[in-house]
């Protein structure tokens, strides 16, 4: 499974991946910081089984951390996008390119309305209006794949006999779409209606909205506006906690709702900026929102589950006696 971190130029997408990976990446304040994607392991919280069945685990491909499950998800921060970049304007052809494969999306966007769709900075910007700027640019580059694939489509199952969907789904496999992705897009659109590309975009790729820098101002005004079951989150506030915890200033289980100060070695600007995220986000919010949009994202949209395959189903582990 690939998740992509898409959004806007400036939107905090570098952030968002290096608070839920640790990666290092360029983070800066101006239009397409990241021309390569950046990429990385996030982990999705879930309970760990060991506590049910009363043993203690040794897993070598997850984290658990006192019951807690971390499960490992690639993940892959691509070009920012602007308008127009099913025509290839700005780095649209390489943004598109990238999240091909991905299986859902994670759209960042600047929920303080102080950056426009183009990653300029503009005081006052409605962030809702980005949420339509990726949706159409995504939607017209499938339309244009989709109508051509469904033409040839078309011709062959007439002359092979082969059901369209199945001719279909072989033509888009490349944008990682499955014949029963075709197949429930098919019952919702016609394949030959723009609309089309719009359902599939929204079955083969699901779009999580992260309302990111929530810990700001402007944001808690705009977030109402922002809607479409977005997550308010901070990836800035994410990041910070996470350093700490690297550092050992501080305990901290990612997406939790609190943080315990560990270490006597914090300067006054450490205890302030601590001391910030919590009242501003962690008590109002009820955590920074990024793990939340991962395992929002993860299990609910995506409806994955996660199976923990075993050797020695009496002892619950693998070939090596790792439980």
């Amino acid at each position: 499974m690939l998740v992509g971190i898409v959004g806007c130029p400036n939107s905090g997408k570098s952030t968002f991946l290096k608070s839920l990976t640790l990666t290092e990446v360029e983070i800066a304040s101006y239009p397409f910081t990241t021309v390569k994607p950046n990429q990385g392991m996030g982990f999705v919280k879930t309970s760990c089984p060991c506590k049910k069945l009363g043993v203690s685990c040794n897993p070598q491909n997850s984290k658990c951390e006192d019951g807690t499950r971390f499960v490992p998800v690639k993940l892959l921060d691509v070009a920012g996008l602007v308008p127009g970049a099913h025509e290839g304007k700005g780095l649209g052809n390489q943004f598109l390119g990238d999240l091909i494969q991905a299986s859902g999306l994670i759209h960042v966007l600047d929920s303080s309305g102080k950056t426009n769709a183009e990653g300029k900075p503009e005081e006052g910007y409605d962030p809702s209006k980005t949420i339509g700027v990726l949706e159409y640019e995504i939607d017209e580059w499938i339309s244009d794949i989709s109508s051509k694939a469904f033409e040839k489509s078309k011709k062959l199952a007439e002359t092979q006999k082969i059901p369209i969907e199945k001719l279909l789904a072989k033509q888009l496999s490349g944008l990682g779409i499955t014949e029963n992705d075709v197949k429930l897009a098919m019952k919702k659109a016609n394949p030959e209606d723009h609309e089309f590309a719009s359902v599939l975009r929204g079955i083969s790729k699901p779009i999580l909205i992260a309302a990111n820098k929530i810990d700001l101002s402007e944001s808690q005004d705009n977030f109402e506006r922002i809607n479409k079951g977005a997550i308010p989150c901070s990836a800035e506030s994410e990041l910070a906690l996470r350093e700490a915890e690297k550092h050992r200033m501080i305990k901290y289980v990612a997406g939790s709702d609190k943080f315990e100060i560990v270490s006597d070695k914090l300067n006054e600007k450490q205890k302030q900026g601590l001391d910030f995220i919590k009242k501003n986000v962690l008590e109002k919010y009820g955590s920074t929102g990024i793990q939340d949009c991962l395992n929002k994202l993860v299990f609910e949209m995506l409806e994955q589950i996660v199976v923990y395959p075993v050797a020695n189903i009496n002892k619950f582990s693998d070939t090596k006696g790792n439980v």
